[in-house]
Order: structure tokens, then C-alpha cells, then sequence
């Protein structure tokens, strides 16, 4: 196929590119220093237009085809942001930002995203009009709503977007997609319980938060196995648990916890918030105390739409010879909010036998690349074939 083959002469050059974005990773909405390299080497491809400062750091290409007679117009998404993680891989060409590290491999999407742009900048062997979006602050700071937002699918008129994420444990450049819901709402949950401290040794003087706190951590796992249907999926974690006091006698006014709540499906999302409020509150109630719930709605729930997931899946095969079926997956992902937008697809593409994704000594496999280009472009070319 030219597109692998244009692409195995390109891996060096895009190889190099990724490891310069690794070792200077941003965070959120701070990617200054990528979001200005990749509008550089947009222009240096010769790209019609080059727009910076869309949700607020993102940067769009618009590549036009040799003809426009479809009238299509296709958006390509790689996200930029990197993690609040301390990289521990000793890499040549490690994080030089203490505290900053891309372990979730958006420095390989971000420079994939760039190769196929400048391989469709050079060939423009397509029938209409590709917009390629770098997007930052995908890691919590629900960039994609952010561009959006700002206007992203009127002002370039995008009619579908497609998405791709490495995936650990899957060999290298082999993928896998599944139709409809894919990646989890993603919600948090912040609970202060107050009662009354005092002295450790007169527990009956007070209304112990700390014993308060505890039953909900428990009591609060029975909405997965209690309240809501076991067909549907639903997850709740309490992760972190901090009282007032840290002392050894004396017992906390007050106690915090914090925690995520992953759902499929609007019904488990709704029911999740009701059920966490209802028994913090008649928990606290119980004891004689009070609750005060914070509960945030983050990132939808990520669901591709089938038209476009079966081309989708029908390209990655011709790229790689086949398409699996991929498992659904927990975590969240922000791309949900374009699909949301626009009819889309997200598909993963494998990293080979590496650290998870989020880890300290993850890395992106740099012999993915010619695989992640390839699918990007060959979206391009098969959905706005040239005359």
C-alpha cells in the first residue's frame, strides 16, 4: 500500500518529532510550546490554513483535495496534553519537566496526526476537505468541549470526526473498535461529613465523623451491587478519605472524601448521583451529623456511531489486515463531547507488551506509527475518494 510505504520512509522524521513533544511535556491547556510546533510544521507542509487559540490552545490544519466536488468535509483529532506524573523510565529522551510526563501517549498521537498531514498536505489524493485537530487538555480539562465550543465544527463546516488511542497489550498496530457506548461517563464525587469532635478518650461527647465517613465508604458500594440492575455497568470508587485532625487523640470535626463514578448509560449516571446523595445524607443523618455533597458531572459517555465505526473498522483492516472487536472500556475520554458535535468514530491501535497507559514507565511504541498514520490517511482517501 503507498500510504504504509510513505510512511515507513517518513517513521524517522515522525519518530523524532515525538520524542522532542515527550521530552517537553505539557499539562492541560499549557501546551504552549507543543500547540506552537505542530502550527510550524502545518505551515511547513503547506496546509491552506493554519488557526491557533481554538479552546484556547488548539491549533486546526485545513487540507484541501485536489477536487471538491463531494463537498465533504472530514475532521481528524489527536489529542496533546501530558499528566501531573513524576516519568520514571530513563528514556535518553525522558521528561525534562519534573512532575510532567506523556504516559498516556498523546505525544504519539499528536506527531501520527502531523504525518498524515503532511502526507495528505503533499498528495491531496482525495475529493473534498480534511481538517486535523490538536486538541489540548484532554486529561481532565474536557478540552474537545472547549474547541467546540469555540465553534470548531460550524466554523470548518466538519461533517464527521474520527479519533484513535494507543492501547497497551494489544500488538503493535493491530485494531479494534466496537459501535455505540466505548469509554465511560466519567464522574467525581466530593463529601465533607461534619459532627462534633472532641477527645479521643469521651467518644460519647461527640459524633464521630471518622466512624461516619466509614459506613458511607461502605454503604456506598451497594449501588453497584444493590441498587442498580447487574446487566448495566457501573462503577464507584472512594479515592481518598482525609479527617480535620491528624492526631491520635483526638477525633475529627470533620472527614472528606473524594471519589469517581463510571457509568454506560444515562439511566446508571442518574441513578449513581440520586443514590450517592441519598445515603450520605441518611448516613450522616443517623449519626447525628451532616453531609455536604459536591457531586460533578464530568465527561459524557463516549459512544461511536455505527455508519462511521464500520468504515472505520473496514479501513484499520485494510491497513492491518484486520479489525477486533474492542472490550468496553471505563475510562473516560473527551473526544465524547465532538461525537456528540458531529457522526464519528474512535478506534484504538496497539502499543505492543508495555506499561499501561497513566503509568510512570509507559511509552509510547514509536513502531506503531506507520499504522496510526496510515489509518488516519487512508480514512481521508477512502471516504473522499479522488476521481
Amino acid at each position: 500500500m503507498p500510504v504504509k510505504n510513505r510512511f515507513a520512509e517518513l517513521q524517522d522524521e515522525i519518530t523524532a518529532w515525538r520524542r522532542d513533544i515527550h521530552e517537553n511535556p505539557e499539562i492541560l491547556f499549557e501546551t504552549h510550546r507543543t500547540s506552537a510546533l505542530v502550527a510550524e510544521k502545518l505551515q511547513a507542509f503547506g496546509c491552506d490554513e493554519v488557526v491557533t487559540g481554538i479552546g484556547r490552545t488548539g491549533v486546526v490544519g485545513v487540507i484541501k483535495g485536489k477536487a471538491d466536488s463531494s463537498g465533504k468535509v472530514i475532521g481528524l483529532r489527536a489529542d496533546m496534553d501530558a499528566l501531573p506524573i513524576h516519568e520514571q523510565t530513563g528514556l535518553d529522551y525522558a521528561s525534562k519537566t519534573p512532575g510532567a510526563m506523556h504516559a498516556c501517549g498523546h505525544d504519539g498521537h499528536t506527531a501520527m496526526l502531523l504525518g498524515a498531514a503532511k502526507y495528505l498536505s503533499e498528495t491531496r489524493n482525495f475529493d473534498g476537505t480534511v481538517v486535523v485537530i490538536f486538541q489540548p487538555a484532554e486529561e481532565g480539562g474536557g478540552g474537545a468541549k472547549v474547541m467546540c465550543d469555540d465553534g470548531l465544527m460550524d466554523r470548518w463546516g466538519v461533517q464527521e470526526v474520527y479519533g484513535l488511542h494507543n492501547w497497551p497489550g494489544q500488538p503493535v498496530g493491530a485494531f479494534s473498535i466496537r459501535p455505540g457506548s466505548f469509554f465511560a461517563a466519567t464522574d467525581q464525587f466530593d463529601i465533607t461529613f461534619e459532627g462534633r469532635g472532641g477527645h479521643a478518650a469521651k467518644p460519647h461527647e461527640t459524633v464521630d465523623t471518622t466512624v461516619l465517613a466509614a459506613q458511607a465508604v461502605l454503604a456506598l458500594q451497594t449501588i453497584a451491587s444493590r441498587n442498580a440492575d447487574p446487566v448495566h455497568q457501573i462503577v464507584v470508587s472512594v479515592t481518598s478519605f482525609e479527617t480535620s485532625s491528624k492526631a491520635f487523640n483526638v477525633i475529627p470535626q470533620k472527614v472528606q472524601i473524594k471519589g469517581t463514578v463510571r457509568t454506560m448509560s444515562k439511566e446508571m449516571r442518574d441513578l449513581a448521583e440520586t443514590r450517592i446523595k441519598e445515603v450520605c445524607n441518611g448516613i450522616a443523618a443517623t449519626f447525628g451529623g451532616s453531609a455536604d455533597i459536591t457531586y460533578h458531572r464530568g465527561y459524557p459517555v463516549m459512544a461511536n456511531h455505527d455508519e462511521q465505526t464500520e468504515f472505520a473498522a473496514k479501513v484499520a483492516a485494510s491497513v492491518s489486515g484486520a479489525c477486533d472487536e474492542a472490550p468496553l472500556v471505563m475510562g473516560g475520554e473527551d473526544f465524547a463531547f465532538m461525537l456528540e458535535e458531529r457522526p464519528g468514530a474512535y478506534i484504538l491501535m496497539g502499543n505492543g507488551d508495555t506499561a499501561m497507559v497513566h503509568h510512570p514507565e509507559y511509552n509510547f511504541n514509536d513502531d506503531a506509527i506507520p499504522a496510526g498514520c496510515s489509518w488516519w490517511a487512508e480514512i481521508v482517501e477512502q471516504r473522499m475518494p479522488a476521481a
